[in-house]
């Protein structure tokens, strides 16, 4: 662009009426005269299912950073989400967390905070809070089909709408600034090659992780409710595998199961929690005997990190940005994807906040990857050293990062300091570098300062409702 485009007169499209194209429209809100939303389905009114996400019925949470992040874009949506029954989780105060290393302690002192929802409760919120902008709308049934412009500059984009009784007819949305927020199908690399941009790099790495969840209600009044998790050690002989509990609204757990190949878990009901007492330590099992499932089992395939280099290419439109799972999707046991999504938004709200100007998309492209890259060296540094991944072998410095990390972990389960460090790096709140400050060696060197747990760490009045539930089944 020549000039700054006036925001009272500039129009944003957004392709995809995900979490991340939401979170796209409130980051471009205040700065252009009207956005719209490009949406495949019809969106539920209430927190219902949406149409054509899949992992929604999988355990979603936000990272501290995300909760941050979200919370910067909207206002009061954190409190609207705890109003609307989502759980503010201290942690590690309120998390039973069995590392490969050990029992994780729950200190008195919370460092950050969880926020745990189910996936339909989240998005309806966030939704809620982004739709009523009078110059938000989303035009539903409708698919982007193209991109509008050359290699230079994006103008708008090409979209096919479906009516009721009315066929199908293809139309042009003209638009200064188009954001790609259309997830794991996004045809972004084939649209940029349309415009004569090549030469785009992306990485895939694959656990082959298989995820089944499933709902329960819960034995126990979820409102201060601890987080469980039993995390995989990649070190152990034979098929890894995984689980976790979190508290959600209405007093439901959401409970997720993880499994690589030639131990994974299926839709089989039956066999949920007997996969679940298959895990490194049974407290998952323990916990779901004495609850109720309220649904089926969902499983998924598709837990592979996939990740476009959009930041690298020599040449980038202007007036053309890619956020959320279109630029990187990730292993989901890590809990990383919607605080990534949040952060993301954010760093494209604090460009945009000068006008749409040249070099925009670019500078916006980079910004974006920073957390991506974070969460990119969490989810990869750790998969690749499962005997089942694909697509990246690790080598001798990853092995010995690898190495590094494992005495941090168990470190960290007898420091408060060492379990700060790893904590601020997981709620994406400090870069993964941040693991080899001065202080963080030193406390790797000295080790643990207090011995290891020999179970998981429940208070007694934890204990005291589990005796009761105990007690009446």
């Amino acid at each position: 662009m020549s000039e700054t485009v006036r925001h009272s007169h500039a129009r944003a499209v957004v392709i995809g009426g995900s979490m991340a194209g939401m979170l796209a429209a409130a980051a471009v809100k205040d700065q252009v005269g009207s956005v719209e939303i490009i949406e495949c389905h019809d969106l539920p009114e209430g927190p219902g299912p949406r149409v054509g996400v899949p992992q929604a019925v999988h355990i979603h949470l936000l990272q501290s950073g995300g909760v941050d992040a979200l919370e910067e874009l909207l206002p009061g949506v954190i409190d609207q989400l705890a109003a609307s029954g989502a759980h503010r989780i201290p942690v590690t105060t309120n998390m039973i967390i069995y590392s490969p290393e050990g029992w994780y302690r729950r200190w008195r002192r919370a460092t950050h905070r969880l926020m745990t929802a189910s996936r339909d409760l989240t998005d309806h919120v966030v939704r809620e809070q982004v739709l009523k902008e009078p110059h938000v709308n989303v035009r539903t049934r409708s698919r982007a089909i193209g991109l509008l412009g050359d290699g230079r500059r994006v103008t708008g984009v090409r979209i096919r709408t479906s009516g009721e009784g009315e066929g199908e007819r293809e139309t042009e949305l003209r638009a200064d600034l188009v954001i790609d927020a259309s997830g794991r199908a996004s045809r972004m690399p084939q649209w940029l090659a349309e415009l004569g941009i090549g030469g785009l790099a992306e990485d895939r790495v694959d656990s082959g992780l298989v995820y089944a969840s499933r709902m329960y209600r819960a034995p126990v009044p979820t409102h201060g409710w601890p987080v469980v998790s039993v995390i995989a050690d990649p070190r152990l002989p034979g098929p890894a595998s995984a689980g976790g509990i979190l508290p959600i609204e209405g007093d439901r757990w959401h409970v997720g199961l993880m499994g690589a190949p030639g131990g994974q878990p299926t839709r089989d009901a039956d066999a949920f929690e007997a996969f679940a007492r298959t895990l490194r330590h049974p407290i998952i099992a323990d916990l779901l005997a004495r609850a109720e499932p309220l649904t089926d089992v969902s499983v998924t395939h598709s837990t592979a990190n996939r990740r476009h280099y959009y930041e690298r290419l020599r040449t980038w439109p202007e007036g053309l940005v890619a956020l959320g799972d279109s630029v990187a999707a990730f292993n989901p046991m890590y809990g990383q994807g919607l605080s990534v999504i949040a952060q993301g938004a954010l760093a494209l709200r604090e460009l945009a906040r000068g006008g749409l100007v040249p070099g925009l998309s670019r500078r916006a492209q980079r910004a974006i990857a920073r957390p991506v890259e974070a969460a990119w060296a969490l989810t990869v540094g750790q998969d690749i050293h499962f005997a089942t991944t694909t697509g990246k072998n690790p080598r001798f410095t990853d092995r010995l990062l690898q190495r590094y990390v494992n005495r941090l972990s168990l470190t960290a389960t007898g420091s408060f300091r060492t379990a700060t460090a790893l904590t601020d790096v997981l709620a994406l709140h400090a870069p993964p570098t941040s693991l080899i400050r001065p202080g963080v060696l030193l406390s790797a060197l000295v080790g643990p300062l207090r011995p290891q747990l020999e179970g998981p760490q429940f208070t007694p009045e934890e204990l005291r409702i589990l005796d009761g539930v105990r007690e009446r089944s």
